[in-house]
């Protein structure tokens, strides 16, 4: 993608009945998450989370890369705080981890489009999306260590989407992998020809908008809760989940529907 010509970070258009379209649009830092780009894509997200009539949401960017991680020279300018930039720091990781904590917890489906570089915090947003769709040109990583600083962070959202010596081997090297050893890894669903990037992820988004949105989001919440527990945690609290799903006006739809061999119709809709 190129620059758009638009001065805000965060472009929202809609992309069929029930999907939007959230673009990065700083190409000029590939897309870094200053303290304002957080700031407009918490509150894009937050918006879209209210949005009965957004089902899933892709996030896309603008310019060549997807997403370079912090602003590295805003961070650097606030060394010359009274404070080293202490304040400032704290302010921003907050901001960020209440932002990447908002995507796993939020009631959509949220899957990047990845279309160039994701690396340091831009790999930490990729991971913290439900669902991953990369151009062949994509490259994903935790570089941060090349510049001396450990991604932290980052590495909380990656070390749940990929394995742990994989995980251990990106931080400490400082390397990026290409888009199809970020699929083998578990990080990216799948990896098209850059020509095919948009109308893929707009499938994918599609395909979660066309289900229950209340039944998506009771499924995606406990995904995420389960996934934590021990085995017998989880079962004991995965049983009550789909006794409620059960008692659900769209499952007895889903189900009624499926029996007299015809499309639900979602209560929803």
């Amino acid at each position: 993608m190129t620059d758009s010509g638009d001065d805000r970070l965060v472009l929202a258009e809609r992309a069929g009945d029930h999907v939007l379209r959230l673009t990065l649009n700083s190409p000029k830092t590939y897309n870094a998450l200053s303290m304002a780009m957080i700031e407009a894509l918490h509150g894009a997200l937050l918006a879209a989370f209210e949005d009965r009539r957004v089902r899933a949401i892709v996030i896309a960017a603008n310019g060549r890369g997807f997403c370079g991680g912090h602003d590295l020279k805003e961070m650097h300018a606030h060394r010359s705080d009274r404070d080293g930039g202490r304040n400032f720091y704290i302010e921003l990781f907050d901001r960020c981890t209440k932002m990447m904590t908002a995507m796993v917890e939020g009631p959509k489906i949220i899957i990047a489009e990845v279309q160039g570089t994701a690396t340091a915090a831009g790999a930490q947003l990729v991971a913290s999306c439900d669902m991953v769709v990369a151009s062949t040109e994509a490259r994903f990583g935790v570089n941060g260590v090349n510049a001396g600083l450990f991604c932290s962070t980052p590495m909380v959202a990656l070390s749940r989407s990929i394995g742990r010596k994989k995980c251990i081997e990106l931080l400490t090297t400082g390397r990026l992998m290409d888009a199809g050893e970020a699929r083998e890894a578990g990080l990216v669903n799948h990896v098209v020809a850059p020509s095919e990037l948009p109308a893929k992820a707009l499938e994918l988004a599609e395909a979660v908008a066309a289900k229950s949105a209340a039944v998506v989001e009771l499924g995606k919440r406990a995904f995420y809760r389960q996934v934590e527990m021990t085995l017998e945690d989880a079962y004991a609290y995965t049983r009550g989940v789909i006794v409620e799903n059960l008692l659900m006006h769209d499952a007895e739809e889903g189900i009624c529907a499926f029996v007299e061999k015809r499309p639900p119709k979602w209560e929803d809709r």
